[in-house]
Order: structure tokens, then C-alpha cells, then sequence
């Protein structure tokens, strides 16, 4: 059963975004999917909740934010969204219940600063040695000088970069109405499938 932990240390980077696109992904793939949210702010159980009904279902994990225990029995599929700030034990927790983790960022300083000090405490913790660990950048312009010191950034880390997603009121929307961007006609949402092709991939290798 693959699990995939989305986390990052500083909020607002768009870890719950992944976090439910990736479900909404799985489940529209036919698999039996549990959505995990260990977040305070509980975003992707509130983007579970507007799920409308007809849609492929995904099953809410009601998780402690201080402890994981072992997902329920009948899932085929787990994703986790996490708390801003986890560290230490509670990181090392995570780690020991994923199979992959991606850390989202976005261009800019201060998200590249955290994500650096973030990678450095993956590398110390025994958990980290066994995950494949990927990154995503969030609302990229690739035309920009922040999308090329971004680039820059992931390549001196020696980590893959996923995706770089555009910033775009479809995903605004789709948080809304508890929808991912497959549960959508294709001709609507081509241009951003289309950024998620490396995702999709490195999640079903």
C-alpha cells in the first residue's frame, strides 16, 4: 500500500493542494483511497467535505496531530497532509508510515531558505533513507528569474523536481468544491494535467 506524505515546514506553500489533487488522482484511477489530514487547519478534510457524491469516494483518515498509527484496513492508497512545522519526532513519525514524501515550494527566498533547512533535517533522520523524496514547485511562471533560481535551487539539492505548477484560480475553485482536477473534463484542465505528467509517474513507478 504506497504512502505519500506531503510536507514542508513553512505554510501556505500548497501542501494541502497536492495533498487532495494527488487523492482525487488515486481515486480516479479506481483505487480505494484514504485521505490523511494531521493539519490543524484540517484544509483537506474541509476540501473532503464539499466532495459531491458521484465522484470517485475517498475515505477520511481521522488523524491525531501528534501521532500516526497504522492506516485502516481496505485502503489500497494513503495521502497525508501535514502540519507547517513538523520536526523532530513527529517528522521522524511520518517517515517511518511513507513510502514517498513530497515537499512543495514556491519560488522566492524565504521557501527556498526553508526548504533548505527542511532537507537537511530529512538527511538526519534514519526514517528518510528508506522514502523517495521529491519536490514540487508551486505557482511557477517559468519565464521568470524566481523559476530559474528555483530550478537552480532543486538541481544543487540533487533531488528530482516533480512538476512546477502555475499559479491559477483552478485550483482556487476546485478546493472549493472538493473536486481535482480529475474529476474534470479533460478540455477544461488540459494545460494543468499536463504539468502533472512527472508527478503522476514518479507516484505510480
Amino acid at each position: 500500500m504506497p504512502v505519500v506524505v506531503v510536507a514542508q515546514p513553512k505554510g501556505g506553500v500548497g501542501k494541502s493542494t497536492l495533498a487532495t489533487q494527488i487523492a482525487g488522482y488515486w481515486a480516479h484511477c479506481g483505487h480505494a483511497v484514504l485521505l490523511g489530514d494531521s493539519d490543524r487547519q484540517q484544509s483537506a478534510s474541509g476540501w473532503l467535505a464539499q466532495r459531491p457524491a458521484h465522484l470517485p469516494a475517498i475515505a477520511r483518515w481521522e488523524l491525531q496531530p501528534d501521532f500516526l498509527t497504522r492506516p485502516p484496513a481496505g485502503a489500497s492508497h494513503v495521502v497525508i497532509d501535514t502540519p507547517a512545522g513538523a520536526h523532530g519526532w513527529r517528522l521522524g513519525d511520518l517517515l517511518r508510515s511513507a513510502d514517498k514524501l513530497i515537499v512543495p515550494l514556491q519560488p522566492g527566498r524565504f521557501d527556498m531558505a526553508a526548504t533548505h533547512g527542511f532537507l537537511a533535517e530529512l538527511r538526519q533522520q534514519r526514517g528518510a533513507r528508506q522514502v523517495a523524496i521529491g519536490l514540487v514547485g508551486m505557482r511557477v511562471n517559468p519565464r521568470t528569474l524566481a523559476a530559474a533560481a528555483l530550478r537552480d535551487f532543486v538541481a544543487a539539492t540533487g533531488l528530482p523536481l516533480l512538476a512546477g505548477l502555475r499559479s491559477t484560480q483552478t485550483y482556487v475553485r476546485l478546493a472549493e468544491q472538493g473536486r481535482s482536477l480529475f474529476d474534470e473534463p479533460p478540455g477544461r484542465v488540459a494545460a494543468d494535467v499536463a504539468q502533472w505528467q512527472g508527478l503522476l509517474q514518479w507516484l505510480d513507478a
